[in-house]
């Protein structure tokens, strides 16, 4: 009889060693997600409807209103007839006893984590507005092509019932008036937020509502995510002369305005009065945004040719050291309110350097910004992401380096960000932790580890949801968050772990180079991400976006016949994957047992060259063990390790390493 060593399953072994523990990282924030199975095949020519804006708007200042007109010359590309049209009016959010406000209420009913499940800039607070505090947009007249048309106002979604239907490939004339007062800032856009910014101008004019495939969107706004017609658009802003305005798009005026715009070294020519006409123009993007104050500190830096970068701040040292006096014990403890403001100035003041030195590697990695300004701008609740700008409370190298790539994902794609949060959100956090990493040098070997943490919390929590849930509807606001942040991540580390990092790198470019401007969907990226690897990967986004199941591979056993080694694997969970188990032996030396999954219809190229590599049969998900030999003696072998880079978010890591101490 052969000689025979057999080792019990390290579930008996190791389920109660705390040296194999990992502490769990539990993420809550606060929005939501939403992913919507698409049966559409990847074709990069397919229609999408398009828009030409033309608005003027007068800015009161004082009173916290305008009033402007509006012109859209809308092409309907699509093969159907349209006999409605629908308009987002977002501000009308910010009334008492809205859909926002009574959902965020509704939502802060139920605990999560110890804490209200609500957004905490957003809370109660709307219920309590004043009316000179609310926000509202209204449309006076709507006309296609010079004719009245017949509207119904629900809240924020202005429906048009057309009298004369818009043909399929035909153009029509789109004119309205309209009005609007500038809410207290409570959630992206409004006036007066935490750090004194006078107006952070998001959302705020009538926007039409996209109609694809899938027929029209008019998501109301309840919280959450944007999907907008690619186009061009023309604006014109009439406001006090001493606001310096940063935003979307070119200035086409800047000699007339100054506000350091101007040519250097040139003269500005302001008209006479005191307001001043700013005009944008901005090609080929989704959405506009703006925002002004009297104060604006305005850096800029010419990165290249055809590309130059701004920043806009203001330093208010009374409500920065407000937003102090808000901060726990224990941060005070570590820093006073001077050293705050200080450091406060300090970012805003180096955000052009840390971008500069960002951009080359976010170019490598995810494709050429092609516009000719970014604008960095000091604004809104947070960060939040618009075409040529975002902005920002505080300049933080995290939320600057985050929402800067939403240019890529998001701004530059388009996808529809309420049914497909993770594509936005979760690619945007696989890109930002890849750039951090990149500042740093690459310190870190797991960049993504953090994301890894937070995807098995929410697992093992009663809040975990599918990615086809809409952004609008998850249960929890901490739901919401960690679907759309740390899925969409997980999935893009996760799937080099199927076809491997340059395939998954190539995988990147392609789809932006092939998907920008044209609203991709996940079957879409799926597609395309086959036609690069050569592999299977139907089954990937049908488990990991479908499902709520999980991966969970453990190290059974392991034993000797005829002075071979052989190791049994079992799959515990629910999603299955193909394996990477490294060998490494008393000698120093490493092997590594790679064993395809099935459903993948193919293998993934050897990444590590340094590390002799074996493959397998591939493992049918249908069977729950799997096992494989190596011409090596047991006692040879030192260490069994399951995904040793950790590019799994493996329900129970610690058995997926054994270490024998013999």
């Amino acid at each position: 009889m052969a000689k025979s060593v057999f080792l019990r399953p390290l579930s008996e072994q190791f389920l109660l060693n705390p040296a194999y523990m990992k502490n769990i990282l539990s993420v809550s924030l606060l929005i939501v997600f939403v992913f919507h199975v698409s049966i559409s095949q990847a074709q990069p020519d397919r229609w999408q409807q398009r828009v030409k804006y033309k608005m003027d708007v007068k800015m009161d200042v004082e009173k916290n209103q305008f009033k402007g007109k509006q012109s859209i010359e809308y092409t309907n590309n699509s093969p159907d007839t349209l006999k409605v049209l629908f308009y987002h009016l977002y501000w009308n959010a910010f009334q008492p006893e809205s859909m926002m406000d009574a959902r965020s209420r509704e939502l802060g009913k139920r605990v999560v984590n110890g804490r209200n499940d609500w957004d905490g800039r957003v809370r109660d607070r709307i219920l309590n507005l004043k009316p000179d505090e609310a926000g509202y947009q209204k449309v006076n007249d709507v006309k296609v092509n010079g004719r009245a048309q017949k509207v119904k106002l629900y809240e924020t979604i202005l429906k048009v019932e057309l009298d004369k239907p818009i043909l399929p490939k035909s153009k029509a004339v789109l004119e309205l008036s309209f009005e609007a007062q500038v809410p207290v800032q409570i959630r992206r856009s409004g006036r007066d937020n935490a750090e004194g910014v006078r107006f952070s101008m998001a959302q705020w004019y009538p926007k039409l509502a996209e109609y694809d495939y899938e027929g029209w969107h008019p998501t109301p706004y309840i919280a959450r995510e944007f999907y907008g017609v690619w186009g061009d658009f023309d604006v014109t802003i009439n406001i006090d002369k001493n606001y310096t305005i940063a935003g979307t798009g070119y200035l086409q005026n800047a000699q007339e305005i100054g506000h350091g715009y101007e040519a250097a070294g040139t003269t500005v020519k302001t008209p006479a009065g005191n307001t001043l006409n700013w005009h944008f123009v901005a090609p080929n993007v989704h959405d506009f945004v703006w925002a002004a104050d009297p104060q604006y500190i305005h850096l800029s830096k010419k990165f290249r040719d055809g590309l130059t970068l701004h920043a806009f701040y203001k330093i208010d040292p009374d409500k920065l050291k407000a937003i102090y006096d808000g901060f726990s014990p224990r941060v005070k403890q570590n820093m006073s309110a001077d050293q705050y403001i200080s450091n406060y100035r300090r970012e805003w003041e180096n955000v052009l350097e840390l971008a500069s030195r960002a951009l080359p590697y976010i170019e490598k990695t995810c494709g050429k910004y092609p516009y000719q300004q970014y604008s960095f701008i000091q604004g809104g609740d947070g960060g939040m992401e618009y075409p040529m700008a975002t902005l920002l409370k505080g300049a933080g190298r995290g939320v600057v380096i985050h929402e800067w790539l939403h240019s890529w994902y998001q701004m530059m794609l388009g996808t529809n960000e309420s049914l497909h949060s993770w594509m936005d959100e979760g690619f945007t956090s696989f890109a930002e932790s890849r750039t951090i990493n990149f500042l740093e040098n690459f310190k870190d070997s797991t960049p993504h580890e953090g994301a890894m943490r937070a995807y098995i919390a929410i697992s093992k929590s009663d809040y975990n949801e599918p990615l086809t849930t809409h952004a609008d509807q998850y249960e929890t606001n901490a739901g919401y968050s960690t679907n759309a942040y740390v899925k969409g991540e997980v999935f893009l580390e996760t799937l080099a772990y199927i076809v491997g990092d340059k395939n998954r790198d190539a995988i990147m470019l392609k789809y932006f180079d092939t998907w920008k401007f044209k609203h991709p969907n996940p079957n879409d990226f799926i597609r395309l991400a086959e036609g690069v690897s050569g592999i299977q990967l139907d089954w990937y986004k049908g488990y990991f976006v479908n499902t709520i199941k999980t991966i969970d591979y453990s190290i059974d056993s392991l034993w000797e016949e005829g002075g071979k080694t052989k190791i049994r694997l079992r799959n515990k969970g629910t999603m299955p994957m193909p394996n990477d188990v490294q060998l490494t032996f008393k000698d120093g030396s490493k092997l590594m047992a790679y064993i395809p999954q099935y459903l993948m219809f193919g293998s993934k190229p050897q990444d590590d060259a340094s590390v002799k590599r074996i493959e397998f049969a591939p493992w049918k998900w249908t069977d729950r063990f799997y096992t494989f030999e190596v011409d090596r003696k047991l006692l040879d072998l030192k260490i069994v390790e399951i995904d040793p880079r950790h590019q799994t978010a493996d329900m129970e890591r610690k058995d997926n390493r054994l270490e024998l101490n013999w």
